[in-house]
């Protein structure tokens, strides 16, 4: 969290014939003007073809797997071979239309356009609409300036007023920026939910076709071979989503091409009547037939559209165009060939349809549809897998999870990660859930409630979008609402009948990490007021420097903070135990914005604290979420290099008068341009030069110190709960945040700071 500092503008005398810098308190305004928010890439046909190649290894496994367990799942206790037509066509009827609303007309033609500059996830869809409207993220009021951030360009100004009067009603009441928070929460918890089911449910239900043709193999023979598979699946992510992408879409790519192709010839073969399905009536006639145990079977066909958050989550990692290039014309038709062709095979043979699957599968095609099943369900969970990565990533940049390390997989596609802690919990998980249920039908109970959950978060969301950002035609939306509401919300309830029989884990699930990151959210909150309230003024920094008791050593100071203004306190307590500092100081901000990406030709801004002779900076630098901050040699070569061209650019005289409230007045302007180095102009205004002579002076003290020695210095607060606190209070600061702070990583491993290099000041905050 960053300090606000509201100020006004004012410009300068100018020159003649010369347009000068507006003055500012802070960087607060200008640290959130972006233009060129992200680099747009135009991508070639061979590329999209390319990705969406991949996509299909890495998104659609776990959809293209569900015709594994969908029929058995949704008939656990057989057909009733008195009604086998009404039974199978009805079922296959809910089939077709769930998988036409879901993932073809809802996600292809609605969610995927409502990515955040290609990014996809609850996060995602939770910072466009901040954008979209005076909130700020996990319900902190928008700062004014804000507004200025060019990403909101990609929000259309809200007219009508009607929607203006939606606007006005959700900015001025934090019930409702607390409700979307917790909404957005309850989505993330539930694709992490969803990411350790998946690969549980899709390995099992592979493996134990082999009973097929060795019926005498025990289901613990089962459960062993499944967990060995899981094991080899979890350490292969260390390879990243390219490479595993690569490795599995040949694999998919046979897979699918393979059940479509056995589904065309079972309807062929056995009935060809099942196409009759496609006449919504039967799902009618099923309903009627089935009353109370069709509702219930419900939870059975929902598993059809499972894996289809992927499609949203994982566009990160790929593009929405080439997502949508895999499933139209691909995925899709080769599901339906293939639930139809298992249908065809039940009619005249129900009591099969325990291994539907496996059972309609021709008897010389067999043993190669198994190898090649086993190796689609290890890659179906792929897709959540890599979901989980991403929102967890998103989760981390926008301080509502604890510190854990984001591996960046490609340099080609920023928003392919690997997260080595999330990993190996997803690994245990999966392990544990394996060894204790053991089979598809508990397993199916749990998975049913993530899939809706998360399902449902997107379409409350998305329809809000289409409110205010796309502003859609009110009946349209309303029609979206309606339709996908009353689908998600009937498929909800009627999983929710067996929450007893497996359906608590997913909300166990969503309590555990929804109290992490609440408890994650809530300590760095607090701590980060109790710094801004004991920051120290400009003013006692600048009696400090010029104290002669206090020695500048040479060399330079990086030293880290939260504060986009004043001084932090933490170096207040390095003085007074070490009368020196260093002869250049910078005061670090990494500043987290609500957009995917920031380009690096804007990342750093500067402004002075205090006057010239101080040799003292405040630096900004900013990160969208999807952005990989390192504190490596390039990020320290660039900071310099954009220290230099502010010296070069600043107009600022010797010695600055201080304003009336204490802070010293400055011009500030962001580093922009092609070359660091060299040319480039600054964004909406020219820059006028300062005298020379005094520039280089000032550029060499730099380098020398520089030469000296970098020093990055972090502060490394315990935080500590007041005595006065309330008993909750104390609880999540002095027992819960304390655990995950001595449990997850360091801020020194976060942000990658030299570690030989590296002066960690210790504290204390009483909040």
């Amino acid at each position: 969290m960053e300090e606000s500092d509201p100020t006004g503008d004012e410009a300068p005398p100018s020159r003649s014939g010369e347009r000068t810098l507006s003055r500012y308190d802070s960087l607060e305004r200008i640290a959130s003007k972006v233009s060129g928010l992200a680099n747009v890439k135009v991508m070639t046909t061979a590329l999209l073809l390319r990705l969406a190649f991949q996509s299909i290894g890495v998104v659609y496994g776990d959809l293209g797997t569900s015709p594994l367990y969908v029929f058995s799942s949704t008939f656990p206790n057989g057909i009733d071979p008195q009604h086998v037509e009404a039974n199978v066509l009805g079922v296959l009827s809910l089939i077709i239309y769930t998988l036409t609303l879901s993932p073809l007309l809802k996600y292809v033609l609605v969610v995927l356009q409502a990515s955040d500059n290609n990014e996809g996830g609850t996060f995602a869809v939770y910072t466009l609409l901040c954008r979209s409207i005076n909130v700020g993220v996990f319900g902190r009021k928008a700062h004014p300036d804000d507004r200025a951030l060019s990403g909101y360009d990609v929000v259309p100004r809200i007219t009508g007023r009607f929607r203006e009067g939606i606007r006005n009603f959700m900015e001025g009441r934090k019930a409702v920026h607390m409700i979307l928070l917790l909404v957005t929460l309850l989505g993330t918890c539930m694709v992490i939910g969803d990411g350790t089911l998946t690969p549980a449910i899709s390995v099992i239900s592979a493996v134990q076709g082999i009973q097929v043709q060795v019926s005498s193999l025990e289901q613990n023979v089962i459960v062993a071979i499944s967990v060995v598979i899981l094991v080899l699946l979890f350490n292969l992510q260390r390879f990243g989503t390219d490479k595993v992408g690569f490795m599995f879409a040949p694999v998919l790519t046979v897979w699918f091409v393979a059940i479509g192709v056995i589904g065309l010839y079972n309807i062929g073969a056995h009935d060809l009547s099942v196409l009759r399905a496609f006449n919504p009536k039967f799902i009618l006639d099923y309903f009627l037939l089935r009353k109370l145990d069709g509702f219930i079977s419900l939870g059975g066909v929902v598993l059809c559209i499972t894996g289809t958050e992927a499609m949203f989550a994982d566009v990160g990692h790929f593009s929405a165009r080439s997502i949508q290039i895999a499933f139209v014309p691909f995925v899709y038709p080769t599901l339906l060939l293939a639930y139809c062709g298992q249908a065809a095979y039940l009619m005249k043979h129900p009591e099969d349809v325990a291994n539907a699957f496996y059972k309609s599968v021709p008897a010389p095609v067999y043993w190669p549809m198994f190898v090649v099943a086993v190796l689609s369900a290890i890659i179906a969970s792929q897709a959540m897998i890599s979901a989980v990565f991403q929102i967890i990533k998103q989760s981390q940049a926008m301080s509502c999870f604890p510190r854990v390390k984001v591996v960046h997989t490609s340099k080609r596609f920023p928003g392919q990660v690997y997260i080595p802690e999330m990993n190996w919990f997803l690994m245990l998980a999966c392990v544990v859930i394996t060894i204790i249920f053991k089979n598809t039908t508990t397993i199916g109970n749990a998975y049913g409630i993530c899939v809706v959950s998360v399902m449902s978060v997107t379409t409350f969301l998305t329809a809000i979008i289409m409110l205010l950002v796309w502003k859609t035609n009110i009946l349209l939306i309303l029609a979206y609402f309606a339709i996908y509401a009353t689908l998600e919300l009937t498929y909800f309830s009627s999983v929710l009948v067996k929450f007893t029989e497996g359906g608590w884990l997913p909300m166990l699930f969503a309590a555990i990490f929804m109290s992490i990151m609440f408890t994650w959210f809530f300590g760095s909150s607090r701590r980060n007021k109790y710094e801004l309230e004991n920051k120290m003024s400009v003013e006692w920094i600048t009696g400090l420097v010029t104290n002669n008791s206090i020695l500048r050593v040479r060399g330079v100071g990086l030293i880290y903070t939260r504060l986009s203004q004043g001084v932090p306190a933490m170096l207040s307590h390095y003085v007074s135990n070490v009368p020196a500092i260093h002869s250049v100081l910078v005061f670090v901000t990494i500043k987290t914005l609500p957009v995917s990406s920031v380009v690096p030709e804007e990342r750093f801004l500067f402004k002075r604290v205090g006057s010239k002779e101080l040799r003292i900076y405040r630096c900004i630098a900013r990160y969208g979420y999807r952005d990989h901050h390192r504190g490596d040699n390039e990020f320290e070569n660039s900071l310099f290099q954009s220290l230099e061209r502010f010296i070069r650019l600043d107009e600022a005289p010797s010695s600055t008068p201080a304003a009336s409230d204490g802070t010293t007045r400055i011009e500030v302007f962001p580093i922009v341009g092609g070359d660091l180095n060299g040319g480039g102009s600054a964004v909406e205004q020219e820059i006028i030069s300062s005298p020379q002579e005094e520039d280089e002076e000032e550029i060499e003290f730099l380098r020398n110190s520089r030469k000296a020695g970098v020093v990055y210095v972090l502060g490394h607060t315990e935080v500590v709960a007041r005595m006065d606190s309330s008993v909750m209070t104390k609880f999540f600061i002095n027992t819960l945040y304390a655990i995950l702070r001595k449990n997850f990583r360091e801020s020194r491993l976060i942000l990658e700071v030299p570690h030989e290099r590296l002066l960690k000041i210790g504290n204390v905050a009483y909040i």
